[in-house]
Parts: C-alpha cells; structure tokens; sequence
C-alpha cells in the first residue's frame, strides 16, 4: 500500500520562494563602515534571480560548483539561495586557511566561479593564480578589480552583473537528493575533506533547527549570526531564518569585540550564534566598557567547542542565557541541542546546560567502546560517538584528482571514518539515561595516562573557571614513566597575574591528584583555527621544540 501524499521534492529554491512571499518583509542586516545596511527577504530573492541569471550566462549549469569567499552579509546570502536553487552547487570557501589550504580545497572541489568580497581582494588577487579550476571571479562590494587583471580569467562587478538580468529566473524542478552545498573539513588531520549536502539535507536540517527545544526560530527574532558562512553554512541558519522569518544579523568583517557590540547595540538582535572565543571576547569587552549596549539579547548558541561554567554564569548575570549544540562539518551541523528538561531540579539546570545537549529527533546515536563494543546510556560509562540520519554524511568528496568531479565514493582512506553506516565522529563521551551527551574530548585529544582517560575538556572548563585566568588549552605530552600527561597553557585575564602553583591547588580541590598537571606555561595567547577552536597541535610542536617557557611542579 502506498500513501495519498504528493510527492514534491525538498528544495532550497522552495525555502527562498517561503521567505520571499510569506516573510518578505523580515531583514537581512549587514554591518558596514556607515552603520547597518538593511535588505528585505523579498529584495534578497529578487538579486538571487539576477545572480542566478547572471551566473547562467557565464555557462554555469547543474552540478558546476560556484565558491565564494566572502565574509556574512546579505550578498553572500544571496549567493546561498541563488547558486543550488538553480541547480549548482554553492562552495563557501573558508577565508582564514593558509593559501595552500584554500588553493588544495578549490582544485580538489572544482571551482567555475568566484564570488569575492572586495575587502578581501588583494589577498584573492595571490590567491587565484593558484586555483586551476576557476574561470570567472564576481567581485562583490567596494574593491578595485583591476587587481586582478593578467590572471587569466573573467572578472566581473557584481552590481553591474546584476543588473543586467531579469529579477525573474525560472528555477528547475532538481532531485531533492542532488547536490546542493558544500563545504571542507577543518584539515586538522590530513587533508581537507570535502562534504556535500543536498536539498534534501538542508531542508530538514533547517526545519529541525528552527524548533523551540533547537534555536527556537521565528519571525520575532533578529539572529545574530557570527559563526562564519563558510563554517558548515553559517549552521545552516540562512536556510533555517527563510523557512521561519527570522531576520539575520550578518557582522560581516566587524567581528573584534568592540566593532560587534557597537553592531550588537545598533541592530539590536534577539539572539546569537557564534564559537566561545566570540563570545569571551566579547564579555571581556563588555566588563570593560559597562556602557556597551547588548541588552536586546536574550539567548546567545554556542558551538564549536565548549564552553565554561564561569563563561555561562558571567552572562546569566547579563541576563543572557547562553545555550550549547554540538556538530560538525559532517552532520549539517546539527547533532544536538542542549535544553534542560521540564521539570528539572534547579540544582541540576546549569548541568544540563553543560552538557551538549538531546539529539535531535532525525539523529540516532551510539556509544562505541574501544574494544568496539556498544556502550550503555548510563550517564558514566564512555565511548566514542558515532550518528547517523538524514543530514549526515556517509561519505567524502574523495578522489579523481584536480578539476574532475570525483563524486560521493568513499575512498580507502576514508574507510575508518565509517562504521557499517555509522559515522564515527572521533568525540569521546556518555551519554545519560534522559538522552543528555556530554562529551569529555576527542580520540585525538584525550589523554591516555598510566592506563587512564584525562579529559582535556575538563581540566580547561575548570581553569577557565579561575578568576585570573581569560582562557586555557590542555594537551597531552610525552612522559618516561606515564606515556603521557597533560600539559596546560593558560593566558591571564587582563591586570590579572597567574600564579601556576595556585593554579594547580585550584585544581586539587576538584579533581583527582593523577589527573592534575605538572607541566604549565603562562602564554599570550592560545593559538586558534580558522573557525575559532584551540589549535592543539600548534601547542603539542611548540611543547617539542621547547618554544614554552614550561615550568614543572613536583
């Protein structure tokens, strides 16, 4: 027996046509030099016909990847609706990877066509030589394209492109299943690796996110949106704000402490999504300047990494109540979402809030021991994650070489990535009775002593937790007699000093004494990736070649 039930296919070109006719009126704001720059969801679909109309007279058809390397604001939102819904595949290009990285990722991806902020095109300009794929490049916003001259390809302004095409484009109707997005790996083992939505994925992971146990979307809100477009779709928030009409906030390159909260108190969000390090920095700025205006801002998401108690308190006493999901380039992002349930004891919130959170309905999951084994939900026993659903890959973008379309296989080397239709994520945690994850650290970062797990999330939740500490990174090092132990750098708050010997009682009082640190060393600044995470190995090489003035306690 089949069911009555039409068969229209999930699209993304759908979501524009939502947000275009049902939310026309909700915003795109974007910071620039003048103040905020507003659009309307009607006037973003308009230019995203122009540009689809434009991108098709320079030979771009079904499956050709079209990149950008922009930062958030509305063109590039634009780009986002326009580039799948006609059939191509967007590829926001991560502007913060070192060139060789970008270069790799381009070629190994296929890229036709750039579109390139004019702020960031001096860069660019170095750049493209480098990209052997690429045959037009848009320049999008105030730049001089001359500097591009000589390079071989198409340049182009995107206004005058725009212009010249009809504010009507006929969308195909596209196997919901096709390519519709891309976007790589951070690279932080081995090369990049490439992960490819489709218009079915996107639909249902904006859907799932808009829910109220998610970010609890609408057309009340004004979303900030930090975490960068070219990380994992900006968490697919575009997507999700034009299925609800929830207006964005788009920073664009104002992204420092200061520029952002001058942009926080003219637009005046709702709500925000961003990576701790954002929203550390800028608390430090706020507890500096006590006149910055963010009270319109009543939840902040927080992804990439975890955050500390002393970082969610620190709001709570704002009045801005700070919220963990957990993901990846490989799951859309969206895993899980961290809401305490009804009913819960007020003693137990700030534990539930800790955690990552409830997978979302569409995501199954399982913890799987080192002997391979499955790990039971019991809140204590630990594993490593594995998921799978409907907007998570089963494979990479893998061989085939430049330029060729080497399609969804899974290569060899990939093999260990997936486990009989699972994907193992490399993050190590339990999982309680009620469905709560909580992750203690990745396979890669986790630190294997005398026999035993330490946690590197741990240790720096509780030293960040220290009211002279600003931030803090654990990793493992080599040791004679345990194989390895953790090894801390932390960076001091400002007018504050560190005293490590103290830093160590701190953490005597929390934890047991084989899991505390000899090693530490008081740094600057801890480095970071491109999306804003504790760049582990920068430290693991500096700790080799004895460039940490590392003092050792007994």
């Amino acid at each position: 027996m089949t069911s009555t039930m039409m068969d229209v296919p999930l699209q993304v070109r759908r979501l524009l046509e939502h947000g275009a006719t049902i939310h026309g009126a909700s915003r795109v704001v974007t910071a620039t030099d003048q103040g905020p720059r507003e659009v309307t969801f009607a006037e973003v679909a308009t230019d995203a016909a122009r540009l689809a109309g434009a991108l098709s007279s320079l030979g771009v058809g079904p499956g050709d990847r079209v990149a950008t390397f922009m930062w958030n604001n509305a063109a590039h939102v634009e780009a986002y609706f326009a580039v799948p819904a006609m059939g191509a595949v967007v590829h926001p290009l991560n502007i913060r990877l070192f060139p060789e990285q970008i270069a790799f990722i381009a070629n190994h991806a296929g890229d036709r066509v750039v579109i390139v902020d004019g702020s960031l095109l001096a860069g660019f300009a170095k750049l493209l030589p480098s990209l052997k794929t690429v045959r037009h490049v848009i320049v999008a916003g105030a730049g001089d394209p001359a500097v591009l001259e000589g390079c071989g390809v198409g340049v182009y302004d995107y206004t005058r492109l725009l212009a010249d095409q009809s504010d009507h484009y006929h969308w195909p109707d596209l196997d919901e299943t096709s390519a519709a997005a891309m976007c790589y790996t951070s690279g932080t083992t081995g090369h990049p690796k490439g992960v490819v939505y489709s218009h079915r994925s996107i639909y249902l992971h904006a859907l799932a996110e808009a829910l109220p146990d998610a970010f609890d979307l609408s057309a009340r809100d004004l979303l900030l949106t930090v975490v960068p477009q070219f990380h994992v779709l900006a968490w697919g928030l575009p997507y999700a704000a034009f299925a609800t009409g929830t207006s964005l906030a788009m920073p664009d390159r104002f992204l420092t402490p200061e520029p952002l909260a001058a942009f926080i108190q003219a637009a005046r969000p709702t709500k925000g999504a961003g990576v701790p390090t954002v929203w550390g920095g800028l608390l430090r700025y706020l507890e500096a300047n006590p006149d910055a205006d963010v009270s319109s801002l009543t939840h902040l998401v927080v992804g990439g990494s975890a955050m500390s108690e002393a970082l969610m308190s620190a709001y709570d006493a704002r009045g801005i109540t700070l919220l963990h999901a957990w993901g990846m380039t490989e799951t859309s992002p969206l895993g899980t979402f961290s809401r305490p349930p009804v009913g819960a004891d007020q003693h137990d919130v700030a534990s539930y809030r800790l955690s990552q959170g409830r997978f979302a309905a569409p995501v199954e999951a399982r913890l799987v021991g080192p002997d391979g084994e499955l790990v039971g939900w019991d809140g204590e026993s630990v594993g490593e994650l594995e998921v799978r659903g409907p907007w998570i890959t089963g494979s990479y973008f893998g061989g085939g070489g430049t330029g060729a379309d080497p399609g969804g296989g899974m290569s060899d080397s990939d093999e260990e990535r997936f486990d009989e239709g699972w994907l193992r994520t490399g993050d190590v945690g339990s999982v309680s009775p009620d469905g709560y994850l909580r992750i203690t650290d990745r396979t890669k970062d986790v630190i294997k002593s005398g026999g035993e797990w330490i946690s590197s999330v741990e240790l720096e939740g509780l030293l960040a937790g220290h009211p002279a500490v600003a931030e803090a990174a654990v990793v493992g090092v080599p040791d004679e007699k345990w194989g390895e132990r953790p090894m801390a750098a932390v960076v001091a708050k400002e007018g504050h000093q560190v005293d490590v010997a103290d830093l160590r009682d701190y953490l005597a009082e929390r934890l047991a004494k084989w899991q505390l640190p000899e090693r530490w060393a008081v740094v600057e600044e801890i480095p970071k990736t491109s999306v804003g995470k504790f760049d582990k190995k920068i430290i693991r090489a500096a700790y080799a070649h004895d460039d940490l003035n590392v003092t050792t306690l007994g």
